[in-house]
C-alpha cells in the first residue's frame, strides 16, 4: 500500500477500478484547513488523464507493471501476433493495444509488452527504428540544402514529413516518440 503523500512522478496504482500512473502531483499545505495532495494521473488502459486531489492519509495499493520483450510476427486480420523468444508462444493482440506502434513495426522487429497482472494492454516499438520509403513525390537536384518537407509513406503504411531530397527506396530512421524524420539509415 502506498500513501498519497508518497506519490511521486511515474508511480503506478490501482484506484476506482482502474491503473493509473502519476504524471504530476504537488503537496498543498493552505493557510486554512488540511493539507492535500493535488494530482494529474492517467489510465495506463485507456490513456484518459484526469486531475484528482486525495488526502495525504488516502492508502491504495501500488501497481505492478512488467514488461517483456517479444517479437512482432504478423498480422491476421484485426489480431497481431507477437512471439516470446525464449518460450516460442504466441500471443494475440487486437488493434486498440498495438495502435500506438504498429505504424513503427516491421515483421521480425523487437518490440516491449507491457503487463498488468498478466494481461497484455500496450505495446511500445522501439525509440528509433529505420523504415524504407515506399511512396513520395520524386526530389529535384539542387533541394538537398533546403528545409522544405514533403509528405512520405513507408513500408508500414505510416506517413510523415521528409526533405525534398529523400526518394522511394530510401531507408530512414524514424523517431518513434514524435513520428518525425532523423535523417537516412
Amino acid at each position: 500500500m502506498i500513501t498519497a503523500s508518497d506519490f511521486r512522478k511515474g508511480i503506478t496504482i490501482e484506484w476506482e477500478d482502474g491503473v493509473w500512473n502519476i504524471v504530476d502531483f504537488q503537496h498543498v499545505k493552505p493557510g486554512k484547513g488540511a493539507a492535500f495532495v493535488r494530482t494529474k494521473i492517467k489510465n495506463i488502459m485507456t490513456g484518459a488523464v484526469i486531475e484528482r486531489t486525495f488526502n495525504p492519509t488516502d492508502k491504495m495499493p501500488r501497481a505492478i507493471i512488467e514488461s517483456k520483450e517479444m517479437q512482432y510476427l504478423y498480422n491476421d486480420g484485426d489480431l497481431y501476433y507477437f512471439m516470446d523468444p525464449e518460450t516460442f508462444e504466441q500471443m494475440p493482440l487486437n488493434l486498440s493495444q498495438v495502435e500506438d506502434a504498429i505504424k513503427f513495426v516491421k515483421e521480425n522487429t523487437n518490440v516491449s509488452i507491457r503487463f498488468f497482472k498478466g494481461a497484455a494492454f500496450s505495446v511500445e516499438a522501439p525509440n528509433f527504428v529505420d523504415l524504407e520509403i515506399t511512396d513520395t513525390e520524386p526530389g529535384f537536384k539542387g533541394d538537398t540544402a533546403s528545409t522544405t518537407y514533403k509528405p512520405a509513406t513507408t513500408e508500414t503504411g505510416f506517413t510523415l514529413m521528409v526533405p525534398l531530397f529523400i526518394n522511394i527506396g530510401d531507408v530512414i530512421k524514424i523517431d518513434t516518440r514524435t513520428g518525425e524524420y532523423l535523417s537516412r539509415a
